[in-house]
């Protein structure tokens, strides 16, 4: 017997961001690890600090209804969203080879109707993903309007206090707060506003596989709501 997803709906820091979480969301995740075990993988962009294999995102079609229904209860867009992107993802970078950028926090896209939609396909062991609010600006969000004044001053402290450690980011630090953190689960999958300052969190001394049956796995979406 399939099991119906388990949906959870919260709020993120001080603006309040929605969050949902859906336990259980493919009926075939092992079928999933699969078709990642047969792609070919390379490094794609300066953000992501391992490897990536470009998917077509037809398995989401399952629950494209709890999605748009999400999508327009939770996140505000009635309308729909068209697909922007789908890769499996791998971490395989080793610490103290992550460049200053992978350190830190990010956002995705400065648009609110840009939404990322994380699939994990690898168990708690992996870590998961914490939110950050920057402490100078007290941004948890990185909107058009605030892009020029988070810049300038997170590079302001970044001059202040130097580069972060070489290590991936986990917990608060001397330049950002979290304020809360998803941890992996093995078919779970994480909706987010992509202007949302996020962070992987990958614990000390996790064994950084690039086989997808034993590494870091997961499946990264992003949506354009119209």
């Amino acid at each position: 017997m399939i099991t119906a997803p388990a949906v959870t709906i919260g709020r993120i820091g001080h603006e309040r961001e929605p969050i949902v979480v859906i336990d259980g969301f493919s009926s075939d995740p092992a079928g999933l690890v699969e078709a990642a075990a047969s792609q070919a993988y390379a490094a794609r962009g300066a953000h992501y600090p391992g490897v990536r294999a470009a998917h077509a995102g037809q398995y989401l079609s399952e629950r494209m209804d709890l999605l748009m229904r999400l999508l327009s209860d939770v996140f505000g867009h009635s309308n729909g969203a068209d697909l922007v992107e789908c890769n499996f993802s791998i971490v395989t970078t080793p610490p103290e080879a992550l460049t200053p950028l992978q350190r830190l926090p990010h956002f995705d896209a400065a648009d609110p109707g840009r939404i990322a939609v994380l699939h994990y396909l690898c168990g708690p062991s992996a870590g998961g993903t914490a939110f950050y609010r920057h402490r100078t600006t007290g941004f948890e969000t990185v909107s058009l309007s605030r892009m020029e004044d988070y810049a300038e001053r997170l590079d302001a402290d970044l001059a202040r206090h130097g580069d972060p450690k070489a290590e991936y980011l986990r917990g608060d630090t001397a330049l950002f707060e979290q304020t809360y953190r998803v941890g992996a689960a093995f078919n779970r999958l994480v909706i987010y506003r992509g202007w949302t300052l996020h962070s992987g969190t990958v614990p000390a001394g996790l064994a950084l596989s690039g086989d997808p049956r034993a590494g870091r796995l997961t499946v990264n979406t992003f949506l354009q709501a119209r």
